[in-house]
């Protein structure tokens, strides 16, 4: 695809290589990995990186929710039914069916950043039954939580013993017998989110918003009833659901399920604070799971363990930021800068100790760490307009809350595109507080600074207080 993207123009001395890396993140999502394919007409879609072909649900759902259905819309669209069974109403029913919830986020984030009734009208009642499905399914009611492995760990390296058996060879989380049946933070969290979105969709398309958010407040209250741990003021990764252990909570560090506890609502506003300000950091930034599993060492990393993916990286800073945190913002973002910056591509994961390209151990082998991974760049790329030029999508537009740390202005972005507009976006200033707006020079009042029906190239200029 060659068509006029963004440049990232302007950053402060302390974003450091922001911007080559930003243009990298735009040439890893437009050109490398948007791949035509046989199977799918009418155009590119978004494959899961280098050294992985298919789009997967995960993968798409992720890098549409980060970064594509803004910057190419058509292109996340594909990608996210290309993830669908149509036939059956359903997301794709493969064997990672813990991964199934997250779409429904993506769907109505794309909706809301396109303005694209059709899709949302179309993706309601996907969204609905794959949800009732796995509600049916996956459901624990002993617990009021979601059964099935981690958002980020389809590999048992991912988890301690149990549900890691050593006498089993493979793997994959499923091949465990216990690992179906815990009930893990990050993939709860993000059921809480996916049905406010279910709900939001259904306000918009005439159905009844209510059973999603009475469901999105039960399994919110869930994870704070069985997976808060008040002695340290955080989350547990998970509940054992099966075996000596069930009921009982595994109080391991999952970076990507205190990020979406937060960034769902999941954690109130005390908690959030706490979530942050207790995180453990290595050297190279905020691993996938702290600490190290016994089997596992600073010289041989699990590949799910204690050891740094973008991805996980990404959202946390996101996460960091929708706290309010701006100086924990800044680390963060700076690791995941650093790391995709000293490397010569944007790598699936990397060492915390030395911050080298490593894809980690697993069941006695060191693994590759893939190329071009898709969501190494998407969350970047969504970091930056997001939050650091701080454009918030709305369903009555952009509204604008940047988050810049001190040193990191001013921020100038060029060639932005939003539906039917181009916005040329400059934020002056640091913090949070934002001072005034102005679209080409005119003052604005009020929350959206864009509307949805704005056309052409047009000027936008935050001051931050």
């Amino acid at each position: 695809m060659t068509s006029p993207r963004p440049r990232l123009v302007r950053c402060g001395p302390a974003a450091g290589p922001l911007a080559a890396v930003y243009d990298a993140a735009l040439h890893n999502v437009l050109d490398v990995n948007a791949v035509e394919r046989a199977d799918t007409p009418g155009g590119p879609v978004l494959r899961a990186g280098g050294g992985y072909a298919e789009p997967w649900t995960r993968d798409a759902s992720i890098n549409s929710w980060y970064a594509a259905s803004w910057l190419a819309p058509d292109l996340a669209a594909r990608t996210l039914w290309k993830v669908c069974d149509l036939d059956a109403g359903l997301v794709a029913q493969d064997d990672q069916w813990w991964d199934q919830i997250i779409w429904v986020v993506a769907a109505r984030h794309h909706a809301v950043v396109t303005g694209d009734r059709d899709f949302q009208a179309r993706a309601y009642p996907v969204a609905a039954a794959t949800a009732a499905k796995l509600t049916r399914e996956r459901l624990d009611h002993r617990f009021g939580l979601y059964q099935g492995p981690a958002v980020m760990q389809d590999g048992i390296s991912g988890y301690p013993t149990p549900p890691n058996d050593p006498a089993i060879s493979s793997s994959f989380v499923l091949d465990y017998p216990e690992a179906a049946r815990i009930m893990c933070l990050s993939t709860n969290a993000l059921y809480a989110g996916a049905f406010r979105a279910l709900a939001a969709m259904a306000g918009d398309v005439g159905a009844d918003p209510g059973p999603h958010l009475a469901a999105a407040d039960a399994v919110a209250a869930a994870v704070n009833r069985h997976l808060w741990r008040d002695d340290a003021g955080t989350y547990g990764a998970f509940l054992h659901g099966a075996g000596e252990l069930e009921g009982r909570r595994d109080d391991h560090q999952e970076a990507l399920g205190l990020a979406l506890a937060v960034l769902f609502g999941v954690a109130g506003p005390e908690q959030r604070r706490s979530v942050i300000t207790t995180a453990v950091r290595r050297a190279f930034g905020i691993t996938n799971v702290e600490p190290h599993f016994p089997r596992y060492d600073d010289d041989h990393p699990g590949r799910h363990n204690a050891i740094c993916w973008p991805m996980v990286m990404g959202v946390w800073a996101d996460a960091v930021a929708h706290a309010g945190d701006g100086a924990g913002f800044g680390q963060a973002l700076s690791d995941l800068v650093r790391l995709l910056s000293s490397s010569g591509g944007l790598w699936e994961l990397y060492n915390a100790v030395t911050g080298a390209v490593d894809g980690g151990w697993q069941q006695g082998r060191q693994w590759d760490s893939q190329p071009d991974q898709t969501w190494s760049a998407t969350t970047l790329l969504g970091l930056v307009h997001h939050r650091l030029a701080g454009l918030r999508p709305t369903p009555g537009g952009l509204a604008v809350a940047p988050v810049v740390p001190p040193g990191w202005g001013p921020i100038e972005l060029a060639g932005l595109p939003d539906r039917r507009a181009t916005l040329d976006v400059t934020v002056e200033g640091s913090g949070q507080t934002v001072a005034q707006v102005a679209l080409d020079g005119q003052p604005i009042d009020g929350p959206v600074a864009i509307p949805t029906d704005l056309a052409g190239r047009h000027r936008l200029d935050i001051r931050l207080g």
